[in-house]
């Protein structure tokens, strides 16, 4: 694969650019596809955590774990019986809390890529977590942050330090806002200052940036995208692909472009607005088949 091009000239992504840069084979066992640990799904938004979780699989990860609030973590269960469930503490609002990130600790020191923050709903507890992360989650495990972590990210800056060169950053708009502290007039540069900053691959809307500053940009997806949980499922397909053996710049590039792929298929499909979140589910397994080197 050529060189991406550099911030002022975004490359875009094709699926010819796609088929040279091509995903690690998903072969053997359940173990050696990759394991997935996604933490969130507080008692208020558990189907957060359901859709990334499910993404993940519908990529080609091989094992999933969901951390979950204590008080739906049964339901959570039913509801992907393909998942295992771990029970986190609940403070008395039933919010996540922080410091029971530490039940979860055996999976996430084995697993091969972590996602933080769907389905969180506390900023002050969701930085308690962040602060402990770096010490249970495994030294060779990708680490994905979403939502409420990104919100919580500025205030554990150091300990994000252990994560530079193998974390990726899913923010929108305003989470960006929030990682350059000020209003956002043009995304790409604004994307390489946080990608550089925390030594991250970034994704955000269709522009995706590594941590050394090269920029790709999608070029498809719908209004349609924006609804709730469509961050959740890209979240959780680029936590997949990194399970899985792709680097955090190829997992970003590769999940951001099936994410908005899947948006174009259901807006032909169904129309421009109006599917839902889980509808983009069932497609990435196609789409990612239609990727592979011809």
């Amino acid at each position: 694969m050529s060189p991406p091009s550099r911030a002022d000239s975004p490359r875009p992504t094709t699926p010819e650019l796609l088929r040279g840069w091509a995903l690690p084979t998903a072969h053997g066992s359940k173990y050696s596809r990759g394991q997935v640990v996604v933490v969130g799904g507080a008692a208020r938004a558990p189907g957060a955590a359901l859709l990334a979780g499910e993404a993940a699989l519908r990529v080609g990860a091989g094992r999933l774990t969901l951390a979950v609030a204590a008080s739906v973590s049964a339901e959570v269960a039913a509801a992907l019986p393909e998942c295992g469930v771990v029970a986190l503490q609940e403070t008395s609002d039933r919010h996540i809390r922080g410091e029971g990130i530490r039940d979860a600790g055996d999976d996430l020191s084995n697993t091969d890529a972590v996602l933080v923050g769907p389905g969180l709903d506390d900023a002050a507890e969701t930085a308690e977590l962040l602060r402990i992360l770096p010490d249970l989650v495994g030294r060779r495990s990708i680490v994905v942050l979403d939502a409420f972590a990104l919100g919580a990210l500025g205030e554990v800056r150091e300990q994000a330090k252990r994560f530079r060169g193998r974390l990726v950053l899913t923010p929108n708009i305003s989470e960006a806002e929030r990682l350059v502290d000020e209003e956002i007039s043009d995304l790409a540069p604004a994307l390489v200052e946080i990608a550089k900053a925390y030594g991250a691959a970034v994704s955000c809307q269709n522009l995706v940036v590594s941590a050394d500053g090269d920029l790709w940009a999608a070029g498809t997806g719908t209004v349609g995208l924006g609804t709730s949980g469509s961050g959740d499922v890209l979240a959780g397909a680029i936590t997949g692909l990194c399970a899985r053996g792709a680097t955090p710049q190829q997992a970003a590039v590769w999940g951001t472009y099936l994410h908005a792929s899947a948006g174009d298929a259901l807006a032909t499909r169904i129309g421009p607005v109006g599917y839902l979140a889980r509808e983009l589910l069932p497609e990435l397994p196609n789409l990612l088949d239609r990727l592979r080197p011809q």
